[in-house]
């Protein structure tokens, strides 16, 4: 059986392909051999020639990346989510590192999923975060082509609003703002304006336009998010949610409680 195995995933290799399902080598061996066919996986893993990173999902490890034990997640994520049938988009950290916002690729891998909530994905040298967005289907995306293909990825403009959404989730408004401020090099007022409808907290973009027009020291692009809450009625809202807002001035132009000094590395 183990020999067996391991012609299998040459095989799979030659067709261009770095991953394979459980149900795919049931399906090529006797069911009835699970007990030999989960040994020769197990073994196979411990030698760390294949990984489980998801139930019935396993990646292939070509000796280039034996070293690092893991392959980069942008070559199996979308093979993965294709196989759990559900839609997905790479945002946060991981697309501002691909749009070029962030020097060093981060160490934990972001996707943004739609209910129910999945697990996050630890292994030795990877971490992917599963996080849940409500209104998924109408996020603004591209997609990207690697190696293996392509992956879905947020633009630049769904990336900076996806960032103060999800700030808790990144490291907060300090690394936010950071990325956002290097982002802007690359938004468009067009697709930014398209953006902006699909974002279901006005807070949120309260806390974004305040940002972008005193920390990054973009009006251009605060003012179209001030053309687009002109009409809405807002409520104040704490630039920290967690830090206390009494005794605190508030920017009457966002209705912002300016209750946090955002401190960036530009």
């Amino acid at each position: 059986m183990k020999n067996y195995i391991e012609d299998f995933i040459k095989e799979v290799q030659v067709d261009g392909k770095l991953y394979f399902t459980l149900d795919e080598v049931r399906k090529r061996f006797n069911a009835n051999y699970k007990s030999a066919l989960k040994f020769s996986l197990n073994r196979l893993v411990n030698k760390t020639k294949i990984l489980s990173v998801y139930k019935g999902f396993y990646v292939i490890i070509p000796p280039e990346y034996s070293r690092l034990k893991i392959l980069p997640p942008e070559l199996f994520i979308d093979a993965l989510f294709k196989y759990l049938n559900r839609p997905y988009y790479v945002g946060l950290l991981s697309a501002a590192f691909y749009h070029g916002a962030s020097h060093q690729q981060p160490q934990e891998y972001f996707v943004l999923i739609d209910k129910p909530a999945m697990r996050s994905t630890q292994e030795e040298g990877l971490k992917i975060n599963y996080v849940v967005k409500s209104n998924l289907g109408k996020s603004k995306i591209e997609n990207k082509k690697n190696s293996a293909g392509y992956i879905k990825i947020s633009t630049p403009e769904q990336t900076a609003v996806d960032l103060i959404c999800f700030q808790n989730r990144i490291g907060g408004l300090n690394r936010a703002a950071t990325i956002i401020y290097e982002l802007t090099e690359t938004m468009e007022v067009k697709r930014f304006k398209d953006v902006l409808p699909n974002c279901r907290s006005n807070a949120a973009l309260q806390r974004l336009g305040y940002i972008l027009e005193n920390v990054v020291g973009n009006n251009n692009l605060a003012e179209i998010v001030g053309n687009f809450l002109s009409n809405k009625k807002l409520f104040r809202v704490p630039l920290k949610s967690s830090a206390s807002k009494e005794g605190v001035a508030v920017n009457p132009k966002w209705k912002v409680i300016e209750n946090f000094k955002i401190d960036t590395d530009f």
